[in-house]
Formats: structure tokens, C-alpha cells, sequence
């Protein structure tokens, strides 16, 4: 039962006698409980919408094409508040977070809906038998899972519950139900390395065709470990070593299934100073946003904004100074792609500053983890030009505030410059720093 906060007004719902403070029972006989209840049962053409109001059970009939929406409003989009995470993981990021940062950001998800809207990870640790059932049910596929390995020994010790082994047999279930699985694998130095990295892999593998795909991906660690599991950064040898292995699994798994299956996040090739794979690597760059392929994904958009603008024979006008801030990892990427603006567009002039993260120690070099602080202490004694790019992945979802709650205004103001944040987008950060639109 889910109380209604609002109906939109002239919609379906409201045409038939739905109102605010309704509470929701139940859609065709099927009991709504949350979101996923709610937007599967809804695709029907024709709904029996049972509500209590007021003490009084009331049906509501409502008949619509099969993907309409009907009007319906709730506290929030779950429905119901986040799950949180039941692990403490050995490599948990959250965990090394600075202590006074603001609420929020100590929350730990583990929410299965989450992984259906948003792409997030989930550890199978707060599922039940009967939730995966229901994942079967609405066939909610694909489902991102942080796997990190597959002996259940090793799994409860790295995430320090005592059902993180056992849940693993989630995964055949969801596969025998036909769900398609996205792995990730969070890698930490010598404990689900090496051998166990190995049978990690061949056993996700075994799954196919329903494992989409395998993202190996290091730990981060912060400068702020205290109390916390010791565990120690890759070195450019062990991180040529991760590669080597993963690369005798894809040869594996092609011969094998016909397909690679896992890839080495970008960090990788960084640490072991290696040049990063071409396009075909990726397959389809099915773990993006997990940074597996971000910077030849977003080379080649780049290059083919650059190759665009030039069909349009695009030019800029009059002479323009702009600047880019970005993390240590991408410095020399981000350096070497607008070198190739400025050689390919005349009047062109682009500063590229790498900042150090302080906030969580210099060895955090993604940009995602700069803060405002970070940013203003790289910048204050630099010129700047006319505009300042940020990385948008820098602030809080929808919002103009940095991890340590600086705002993109205050930044602006202290440094003078008017800042405008960009995304990993070549073809948006092609025509925002080449000023197309303005």
C-alpha cells in the first residue's frame, strides 16, 4: 500500500476518480509495493485500480494504450526510501571519505531498482529469493552486479557479511531466468587477484550468453584509510600483469563463446602507461559509464566533431582563450585533444591545467573525485581566458555543488571566470570549447 501525494491533472487517473491521498492497493489484483510493481503491472491496456480512501476500498477502472502513463504521483520515484548497503567492504570508496562532508554523501545504496533506472551496481546482498523472482517476472534485464569474486570464502571477506558468499547463487538464477548480467569486479592487490581473478572471470564467463559483460576495475584509495583493511595501490608492473590476464581470458572467451566478454577499465592502461585499445576492444562500450573505454570513446567523438565542423566549414571568427581544468588521469588526453582543435581551427587558444586532488590524496587522479578546493588552488594563479570548462561529472546530479560543497558560482567568483561545466561528450566538449553556440 503507497500513498498517492498527487494526480496530474486531465490525466487517466484523474479522469476516473483517482485522487491525492488515495493509497494505492493494488493494479489488476497484483499488490503494488514499490516502483517496479507499479510500472510493470500499469502496461496493461485495461486496469483495475483498487484504492483505500478513507477507510473504504474503491475500484477505479481505466482503459489506455499499453505504454501510457496515467497520472499517478509519489513521495519520491522509488515509491518507497533507497536500500542501503548491508556490506562493509575492505575497498568500500564511502568508507574513505573525509569526515564533516555533508549527509548524503555517506549514504551506501544496494538497491536493485536502482540498477534498472540508473545503471547502478548492486551486490545481490538485499535480495531475497522471492526479489529475484520477481526480477525474472518483469524480466528487468540487464542487471549490473559487483560480483568481485566468485569464491564465497573470499566474498564474505572482502564484504564482511556472512551472506555475501551464499547470495551467489543468485547469479544462476537470474541467468537460468534468462536476465542479462553486467559484472564488475573490483580489484584489490593480492586478495581477488591473480588466480582468483582468473576463476572469477572463467566462472562469470561459464554464464554465457547471459553474461553481457566483465568489467575489471582497481580499487581507488584515498588518503583518508584509518581503522580501515591495508590495502596497498597497483604499481605500473602489477597493472601490466591485470592486463595480461585479462587479455589470455578474452582470447579464451572468443575462442570459446565467440565473444571477448571482459575489458580492463581505462585506469589500467594509465597505471601501466600503456596505450590505451582502439574502439573495437570495447564491444559496443557496454560498461561506459564504469569507465571502461571512456577516453577512446570520447577521442574518437572529438575527432569526429573536429572532421563535422570542418564539412561545415566552421569557423571561429575572432580570437578565442579558453581554458580546461581536469584530474591528473585524463591530463594528458584532454592536453593532446585540443592541441588537435587548435592545429584544426585557426584564432583557437586552449589551456589545459591538471589539478591535484588533496581532498582525498594525490593518488585519486579521476576528475569525477576534484573538488571545488582542488580546482581553486590548481587555478588561482593561472591565466584563464575568457571562459573556464569544468568536468560536469565533478558535481552533485543536478546541481552546481562540488564534493565539498563549493558551488560552480562560488568558484566562479573567486577565480574571476565565468566556468561552465562540460560533460565526457566529445561532440558537446568539441562545440563547447570551439564556442559553436554562442
Amino acid at each position: 500500500m503507497v500513498e498517492i501525494k498527487g494526480v496530474e491533472r486531465h490525466s487517466l487517473a484523474y479522469k476516473s476518480g483517482i485522487r491525492a491521498g488515495d493509497m494505492l492497493l493494488s493494479v489488476n489484483g497484483n499488490e503494488i509495493c514499490d516502483v517496479l510493481d507499479y510500472r510493470f503491472y500499469i502496461t496493461e491496456k485495461k486496469l483495475d485500480v483498487a484504492v483505500c480512501r478513507g477507510g473504504e476500498q474503491l475500484m477505479f477502472t481505466i482503459k489506455k494504450d499499453s505504454y501510457d502513463d496515467i497520472g499517478l504521483e509519489f513521495e519520491t520515484y522509488l515509491m518507497d526510501k533507497k536500500q542501503s548497503c548491508r556490506n562493509k567492504c575492505i575497498f568500500c570508496f564511502i568508507d574513505q571519505n573525509p569526515k564533516g562532508m555533508r549527509e548524503d554523501i555517506y549514504f551506501k545504496d544496494d538497491d536493485s531498482r536502482l540498477s534498472f533506472f540508473f545503471g547502478n551496481y548492486i551486490t545481490l546482498t538485499n535480495l531475497t529469493d522471492r526479489d529475484v523472482e520477481r526480477i525474472i517476472k518483469m524480466h528487468i534485464s540487464p542487471v549490473n552486479v559487483s560480483v568481485h569474486t566468485t569464491n564465497p570464502a573470499l566474498r564474505v571477506k572482502m564484504m564482511k557479511n556472512k551472506n555475501a558468499g551464499e547470495c551467489l547463487k543468485y547469479l544462476k538464477m537470474l541467468s537460468d531466468g534468462g536476465i542479462a548480467i553486467n559484472a564488475q569486479i573490483v580489484l584489490c592487490k593480492d586478495v581477488n587477484d591473480g588466480e582468483e581473478l582468473e576463476k572469477t572471470i572463467r566462472d562469470l564467463s561459464s554464464i554465457y550468453p547471459n553474461i553481457g559483460s566483465i568489467a575489471v576495475v582497481p580499487s581507488g584509495l584515498t588518503m583518508h584509510r584509518e581503522g580501515l583493511y591495508p590495502l596497498e595501490p597497483f604499481s605500473e608492473d602489477d597493472a601490466r600483469e591485470v592486463i595480461a590476464l585479462i587479455d589470455k581470458k578474452r582470447a579464451e572467451n572468443e575462442a570459446k563463446y565467440g565473444e571477448r566478454l571482459v575489458q580492463a577499465s581505462d585506469e589500467w592502461y594509465l597505471t601501466a602507461h600503456l596505450p590505451l585499445p582502439e574502439e573495437e576492444y570495447y564491444d559496443g562500450y557496454p560498461q561506459l559509464d564504469n569507465g571502461v573505454g571512456c577516453i577512446t570513446n570520447q577521442k574518437n567523438e572529438i575527432l569526429s566533431a573536429i572532421a563535422d565542423l570542418k564539412d561545415e566549414d566552421y569557423k571561429v571568427e575572432k580570437k578565442r582563450k579558453v581554458s580546461v581544468v581536469t584530474g591528473m588521469a585524463a591530463y594528458d588526453f584532454i592536453r593532446n585533444m585540443t592541441k588537435e582543435l587548435c592545429d584544426s581551427f585557426e584564432n583557437l587558444e586552449v589551456n589545459v591545467y591538471g589539478a591535484v586532488n588533496h581532498f582525498f590524496g594525490e593518488s585519486i587522479t579521476v576528475s569525477g573525485l576534484l573538488t571545488g578546493q582542488d580546482m581553486y588552488n590548481c587555478l588561482k594563479d593561472k591565466e584563464l581566458g575568457e571562459k573556464l570548462f569544468i568536468p560536469a561529472v565533478t558535481l552533485k546530479h543536478g546541481t552546481e555543488l562540488f564534493l565539498d560543497d563549493m558551488t560552480v558560482g562560488e568558484l566562479s567568483e573567486k577565480l574571476c571566470i565565468d566556468i561552465e561545466p562540460v560533460s565526457n561528450d566529445g561532440y558537446e566538449f568539441t562545440s563547447k570549447i570551439v564556442g559553436k553556440n554562442e
